[in-house]
């Protein structure tokens, strides 16, 4: 990456089930504060799920909130939120030089299902169908939404990259600015997933389902008692700059991104490929120009699934097996599966352990699966680091989608 632009970081907004800033969101991952709690869905019935409670009125008039999408509105919010925190003045910059990038898992099951389930009750005269539906269905929604809100002119898109779409947009971000196509990114991913009984019922046929009597504690990744996931919803996403322009402005740099890989199993639907996550890995520290000993913190995808955690395992072990520098932790024990969002929301609560040092724990792991022990795993309790100089962030999923990012701390 020697002859590209150095791409930073310099203003996150988020969502998510345990906080709606960074610094919330980051307080409760320190204080071990979980975000799940009971749900009950149509059709489905009770469960539980990781659910948002944001100030969507901050951004959006309500006749607006009618007429968009979950997604979109998630999307708007951190928009508006990662260009103030980045002190970003859009007229100065040019509204036409902003690209927003949003990786999601799917989106417009939500809308479809009510609808169907609207007409339903009319005995399906279409008449009361949504002249709505189309544009709140299109995949490019949520990042549409964005353009719309805030407004920026610049090229807009979503990127279908299963639960691997947070890492992907950021991704994304990254290397439009290097192409210089936009001089900011608004980078990361969105999840709405809650609010589809598809997605539990599936989860459920498949016997990956987590539940508990608890619900703070279904979502233990590594545990012996692991059953399954969590479906949360929430959203981050990044602005982005290349660093010339960042220190000229004199904006607040939060992280530099140093690498990043994205690879395919080409094995199965469903269950993950170790040694394809080893490859994405390895590939993303040699484009860092790093060694595995040089990474402080890994950010672990694991879902609590059985086997999945196991695989995933295995391969940060064969990587990072030697390395006594690596501490090694897994938010989704917090906030549950946040699809789409993942890496984004997963990476952005690292973010702030280059300036604290403290590395959040992965919670609920009373009984600490042998086949998922690591070297360096930090469970129950924030671990001080040392040294906290590079954050590396997976996130895999469905179809054999693998991705691994890279962040640095600020350049000095």
């Amino acid at each position: 990456m020697t002859d590209l632009a150095r791409i930073v970081i310099t203003g996150v907004g988020l969502t998510s089930p345990n906080g709606n800033s960074l610094a919330k969101y980051r307080s409760n991952l320190l204080a071990g504060v979980s975000g799940v709690s009971p749900w009950e869905i149509r059709h489905f019935g009770k469960t539980v799920a990781g659910q948002c409670d944001f100030e969507a009125t901050r951004y959006q008039t309500r006749k607006a909130l009618r007429r968009g999408t979950r997604a979109g509105s998630i999307a708007i919010f951190c928009a508006h939120e990662a260009v103030t925190a980045a002190q970003m003045d859009l007229d100065k910059l040019g509204r036409d030089r902003v690209g927003v990038y949003v990786g999601t898992t799917e989106h417009g099951n939500v809308e479809t299902e009510q609808q169907i389930h609207e007409v339903s009750q009319y005995d399906f005269d279409l008449s009361f169908w949504s002249h709505h539906h189309n544009p709140r269905t299109v995949a490019n929604n949520p990042a549409g939404e964005v353009t719309l809100s805030l407004p920026v002119t610049g090229p807009h898109y979503t990127v279908g990259g299963a639960c691997a779409g947070g890492n992907l947009g950021l991704i994304q971000g990254a290397q439009m600015l290097q192409l210089h196509e936009v001089d900011m990114a608004l980078a990361g991913g969105v999840s709405e997933s809650i609010h589809t009984f598809g997605i539990f019922a599936s989860f459920k046929s498949e016997g990956a389902l987590g539940k508990h009597e608890d619900p703070t504690q279904v979502s233990r990744p590594f545990d012996k008692g692991r059953n399954g996931i969590v479906v949360s919803e929430g959203g981050c996403l990044f602005a982005m700059e290349r660093l010339e322009d960042a220190q000229r402005r004199g904006a607040p740099i939060m992280a530099e991104v140093l690498g990043w890989k994205v690879n395919s199993d080409a094995t199965d639907f469903v269950l993950p490929n170790p040694e394809r996550q080893n490859q994405c890995m390895r590939g993303a520290i040699q484009r860092a120009g790093l060694q595995a000993e040089d990474i402080h913190i890994v950010n672990t995808h694991s879902t609590s699934t059985p086997l999945g955690d196991v695989q995933e395992c295995k391969a940060i072990n064969e990587v990072f097996g030697d390395s006594a520098k690596t501490s090694i932790n897994n938010t989704k024990s917090f906030i549950g599966h946040t699809m789409g969002a993942a890496g984004a929301l997963e990476l952005a609560g690292n973010l702030p352990s280059f300036q604290d040092g403290w590395v959040h724990p992965t919670i609920n792991v009373p009984d600490l699966d042998p086949e998922c022990a690591m070297r360096g795993l930090v469970l129950e309790k924030p671990h001080k680091n040392e040294q906290v100089e590079t954050i590396l962030n997976l996130s895999f999923g469905m179809l054999g989608i693998n991705s691994a990012v890279i962040v640095g701390r600020p350049p000095s």
